[in-house]
């Protein structure tokens, strides 16, 4: 028989096993994802990345209610809201960028770790490099650059994807691509960019066009004739409509199409005028245009490396970087880049 003393024993040991099991019960929602919180970080910066909630799940092969679980545990470990909404789309609060920007090359560092851990102890048998390069800048500068990175690691599968307009960033963005090279007219707060070749802008006409006769030409001087321009995505277009915007004057798009090479034949069959990067002049053309500077109307081009803040690269794309210039990036600390691009 128990005695008082046993029995009040007992009844406290029931009373503390029955608040622990309370409190473990209403510590499961919060600690139920705690047990890794790289989880927790991919699906943060997947969101993030993508936008909204739904996306991000698709894109790990998970539910929304798991992202939302996943994020709603971090914000409770963290004790701040990572993530707001915008209307359709989410984004991150101020607390939230910071955690993104160090969070980011953590999640990538280990989601890369086996491919970057085999391709060091193999050299580079078997690695990939992806670029994403616009028309003018896989054309007439990446060439040289391919040949010698080819030359130095011939085992690596150099994948170049030809983008239009933002394209290229987008998938830069969305880790479709290591690396992108182009032109930039300002540069994201997100991404780096490292000039590779600054362009002055071209007038190319045909030999016996009347513009070919003046010793000085002037922007008014080009309005009357029809443009051959590039497609309005692209930088081209869109800067020789800004310079005539700014100075309030009218112009005329005659043709509208895409590539250089295409271009400079047209203007050459006396179907219009253009204005071009001298990237693109190739020996002999000026036999066949006549070839004007104008960089005193219009703004500079720059072509260079555009890569996302915060990505750890492969070796690939580090190698491939270390060849277009040494310590590329290197310089700035974290290889952050931002404001204006030269032009």
């Amino acid at each position: 028989m128990k005695t008082g003393k046993a029995k009040r024993r007992g009844r406290a040991g029931t009373i503390v096993s029955r608040r622990k099991r309370e409190t473990s019960a209403d510590a499961a929602p919060r600690f139920y994802y705690k047990g890794s919180r790289l989880k927790q970080l991919r699906a943060f910066c997947m969101i993030v990345k993508l936008g909204t909630l739904s996306r991000a799940a698709e894109a790990l092969f998970l539910s929304q209610p798991s992202i939302s679980l996943q994020l709603r545990a971090l914000e409770g470990e963290l004790g701040v809201a990572p993530i707001e909404r915008r209307r359709r789309r989410v984004a991150p609060t101020r607390e939230g960028q910071v955690l993104y920007e160090l969070a980011l090359p953590l999640v990538e560092g280990l989601e890369t770790l086996d491919r970057r851990f085999h391709a060091r102890c193999q050299g580079f048998a078997g690695g990939e490099l992806r670029i994403a390069v616009g028309a003018s800048t896989g054309q007439y500068l990446l060439p040289p650059l391919v040949a010698a990175f080819r030359a130095r690691h011939p085992q690596v599968h150099v994948q170049l994807r030809s983008v239009i307009g933002s394209d290229g960033i987008a998938q830069l963005r969305n880790d479709q691509v290591d690396i992108a090279i182009g032109s930039l007219l300002d540069v994201p707060q997100d991404l780096n960019y490292e000039v590779l070749r600054t362009c002055d802008p071209l007038l190319i006409a045909a030999p016996d066009h009347p513009l070919a006769q003046l010793e000085q030409i002037r922007l008014d001087d080009l309005s009357p004739w029809g443009l051959i321009l590039p497609p309005q995505r692209q930088t081209t277009f869109q800067l020789v409509d800004l310079v005539f915007q700014q100075h309030k004057l009218p112009f005329q798009v005659a043709i509208e199409v895409g590539g250089w090479e295409a271009i400079k034949r047209y203007v050459a069959h006396g179907l219009g005028i253009s204005v071009v990067p001298d990237l693109c002049l190739q020996p002999g053309d000026e036999a066949r245009l006549c070839v004007r500077n104008l960089r005193a109307l219009f703004p500079q081009r720059s072509y260079g490396v555009i890569v996302r803040k915060g990505k750890l690269l492969g070796n690939e794309a580090r190698a491939f970087l270390d060849l277009v210039r040494p310590n590329l990036f290197a310089r700035r600390g974290d290889g952050a880049g931002t404001g204006p691009s030269e032009r």
